[in-house]
């Protein structure tokens, strides 16, 4: 890892959902002891980094983003000690680390808004949130989780959660707030992290007077044109992350920010990484692209022409804990995993870096039939049991044997695994040279080899993508139903299903030496 190298350009980042990576204490929750004796693993893989999801203290109502101590480890996950060993253990196998960071909202059991609710209106305490009087709610702004994003207190105060109602947003226009956050970040950054995700980046900052929105949905995933939106993507929220890049640079080059930004273009993500702001973002407009060709074209040009206007690099992600599964949503079987195989090679060809969502390397795919009875996100309950929510792409990941736990840990896990997962398993596809596990580790160990060269596409016909890196490496995806015949005399470095005859199959990708 070595100092000033701008890792974070063309990085490869793993990310891990705590509760659902390995249970190290057999009580069917993913824990700090289960990803400490996976590090070999997520190693051997071939990323430069980690990224963890929430592990702080926390009841636990949407995953662990709803923060009650962000200076701690929340018991069902560990300790502060341990998360300590974590990172010096992270290090030790050449893998950098970088924690969520959660700066929209709070708990409300966070020791601010428990002294919130018990102090009267108009208050101090009350002041580091939005609280706003009156017989109705205050405004017609509604949660992501669906329903009004205001509740009601016991003395008639009103106060704003965008996401569930135990999830209380904070007032970002009061200096203790700011202040407060400032102080979290080199809490962390003094133990060795690496760097923050920051959920919800385009949030925070609200309109003064909190006008009406005038629409029915909150739009988180479905950002708004409006360049006016009175709490998406506001200009106030740059200068919070002017404050906290000035904070990040007195660790040195190498400590950094990605962004979790919902906007509505490119061009306005370019906006969170200029060069005095955050370091990369993720590439939404990539993840949700459907699979054409042109369509994919079109994203990687915006993405990276937006990019290289504020001298950033572009990231591309596939999948997360808040989406559907891409296998899933290439049409699922078969036909979702071959498709799947060839994105990596797509994206991993591409300039800038790529994040990757555990189990993605396993090929596995959204759980869509699990019971009613143990769905967890707030989503099935805020929408009256109309949409399950993200639960299918957290199950708990197989690692070994034929039947569930498949290894995750020695307790019933917290959703429950597919019995089909048995051929799906780490142990049953490092074997496998054909699998998709080999191939993720394959691509990545032949990333590094590519080089920092820019893309330059070459003519091909419809459904075809093809372009260069540099002066030796070539990548053709093949998305058209017809075969593509390769170019002759290049050398197939590698290639996401079996060439046919020299000719590219249908939902292929290959790279080639030139």
């Amino acid at each position: 890892m070595a100092a000033g190298s701008g890792w974070w350009r063309d990085a490869a980042i793993y990310q891990i959902y705590v509760r659902s990576l390995a249970d190290g204490n057999g009580d069917g929750i993913g824990d700090l002891a289960g990803i400490r004796s996976r590090l070999p693993y997520v190693a051997e893989l071939g990323v430069d980094a980690v990224w963890i999801t929430p592990w702080y203290p926390s009841p636990m109502a949407d995953g662990g983003y709803d923060v009650a101590d962000y200076r701690d480890i929340d018991p069902l996950f560990g300790t502060l000690p341990e998360a300590e060993a974590l990172i010096a253990e992270a290090h030790e196998y050449g893998l950098r680390v970088l924690i969520d960071l959660v700066p929209n909202h709070t708990s409300d059991k966070h020791r601010w808004f428990q002294a919130a609710l018990a102090a009267e209106p108009g208050s101090p305490e009350r002041e580091r949130y939005i609280f706003r009087d009156g017989d109705e709610p205050p405004n017609d702004w509604r949660s992501v989780f669906g329903g009004p994003a205001w509740t009601r207190v016991a003395d008639g105060q009103w106060y704003l959660h965008l996401f569930d109602r135990s999830q209380p947003d904070l007032n970002w226009a009061h200096p203790e707030v700011a202040a407060e956050f400032e102080d979290i970040l080199r809490f962390w950054l003094d133990r060795g992290v690496d760097g923050f995700r920051i959920d919800v980046a385009h949030g925070l900052a609200k309109q003064e007077g909190l006008p009406a929105l005038g629409v029915s949905t909150a739009g988180l995933v479905r950002p708004t044109d409006r360049l006016d939106h009175p709490h998406w993507d506001r200009e106030e929220v740059h200068e919070i992350y002017r404050s906290w890049r000035r904070i990040s640079e007195t660790y040195g080059p190498d400590r950094v920010f990605v962004a979790e930004a919902w906007v509505a273009s490119p061009g306005r993500l370019a906006r969170y990484v200029r060069p005095d702001e955050l370091h990369t973002a993720f590439n939404f407009d990539f993840l949700r692209c459907d699979w054409d060709a042109a369509d994919l074209r079109r994203v990687i040009d915006t993405s990276l022409a937006a990019m290289s206007s504020v001298g950033a690099p572009a990231t591309w992600v596939l999948s997360n804990h808040d989406v559907i599964r891409h296998v899933t949503r290439y049409g699922g079987g078969e036909l979702g995993r071959r498709r799947a195989r060839a994105a990596l090679l797509l994206m991993d060809a591409l300039p800038g870096s790529v994040y990757l969502y555990q189990g993605e390397e396993l090929g596995l795919e959204e759980v869509e039939d699990l019971p009613e009875s143990v769905l967890q996100d707030p989503t099935w309950d805020r929408s009256g049991h109309t949409e399950r929510g993200r639960d299918g792409c957290r199950v708990p990941l197989p690692w070994q044997g034929k039947t569930p736990p498949f290894g995750f840990g020695t307790g019933t896990p917290w959703l429950p695994q597919p019995v089909r997962w048995s051929a799906l398993t780490a142990e049953a596809q490092a074997a496998d040279e054909g699998s998709m596990l080999s191939l993720y580790r394959a691509a990545l160990r032949l990333r590094r080899e590519i080089g920092h060269g820019g893309l330059s596409w070459l003519d091909s016909p419809a459904g075809v993508l093809a372009f260069r890196r540099g002066e030796g490496f070539l990548c053709v995806a093949n998305l058209s139903p017809a075969p593509y015949p390769l170019p002759e005399h290049n050398r197939v470095l590698l290639a996401s299903t079996p060439l046919d005859n020299g000719k590219l199959p249908s939902d292929t990708a290959a790279w080639l030496a030139i």
